[in-house]
């Protein structure tokens, strides 16, 4: 008999950032456990995509274009799921662009956009769902995506972005121990380096960078957006339903080494 300890059957899941990365692989895990998705992202056309291949999968995806760092957007795309499905059980928030400037030269309104983008955006949608999560009395899963900069520090101009996701991991912690008696489990992923656009423009314009990034990283590699899935669905399932207010690493190994540390390479492996 199939185990249903990861099934989604029957769930409705909320991710945003759905068209690519990250949002777009937790989307898809989802869809492949059985869960029914509102799929959130600026990119319109990029989203569709993602919802394309979840119809394939024969479940439903309805796309919803939307400024994530925007409230009175988040509270229409909740009004849209409450027409759309009725009902939440999982919220991904994933969206959220950072500004990269040295602290000596970012502005102020700069700063505020990056709050915007990763805190107060992600505390609207994080109300909405915890509403209706308590309202239906069914409990649910939040998973908000972090930073390893939310618990370290990075350099490079990224102190707004630092401060953000170190906010990110406190509404993680607060609100977990505020629902957690209504079943509602809230946790975070702090992912290291994770291929992407941004990533690999910043990677080109300073060659030196992946050395670097890797340097740090005992498994040798840098992370890929589909190394999520598996804990995405995980932390959407009944399978975590004693895990709550959790920051939990996907860095390969990143915050477990010394900086001074190194790494034992073993014959044949490629990075």
């Amino acid at each position: 008999m199939p185990s249903t300890l990861f099934d989604l059957s029957g769930k409705v899941a909320v991710v945003s950032g759905a068209a690519r990365g990250l949002g777009r692989a937790m989307s898809l895990a989802l869809a492949e456990a059985g869960a029914d998705l509102l799929l959130v992202d600026l990119n319109g056309d990029g989203a569709l995509e993602t919802a394309s291949t979840i119809a394939e999968m024969g479940r439903r995806a309805v796309v919803a274009v939307n400024d994530t760092s925007d409230p009175k957007q988040v509270r229409e795309l909740f009004q849209r799921l409450d027409s759309e499905f009725g009902r939440i059980d999982f919220l991904g928030n994933v969206a959220g662009d950072a500004i990269i400037k040295p602290p000596e030269e970012i502005t102020l309104e700069e700063v505020e956009q990056v709050w915007r983008n990763l805190v107060l955006g992600r505390f609207c949608a994080c109300q909405e769902a915890g509403r209706r999560m308590l309202a239906a009395g069914r409990g649910g899963s939040i998973v908000n995506i972090g930073s390893l900069a939310s618990i370290t520090a990075l350099g490079r101009g990224h102190t707004a972005y630092s401060m953000a996701m170190g906010a990110v991991a406190q509404m993680t912690r607060e609100l977990s121990t505020e629902w957690s008696s209504a079943g509602i489990r809230v946790n975070a992923i702090l992912p290291a380096q994770v291929v992407n656009p941004s990533l690999e423009e910043r990677m080109a314009a300073n060659p030196r960078l992946r050395d670097q990034y890797l340097s740090g990283i005992p498994t040798g590699r840098l992370g890929h957006p589909d190394d999520i899935k598996g804990l995405a669905v995980f932390l959407a399932s009944d399978s975590s339903k004693w895990i709550t207010g959790a920051l939990i690493p996907m860095d390969g190994g990143n915050l477990a080494m010394n900086a001074g540390g190194s790494v034992r390479h073993s014959a044949g492996k490629k990075a």
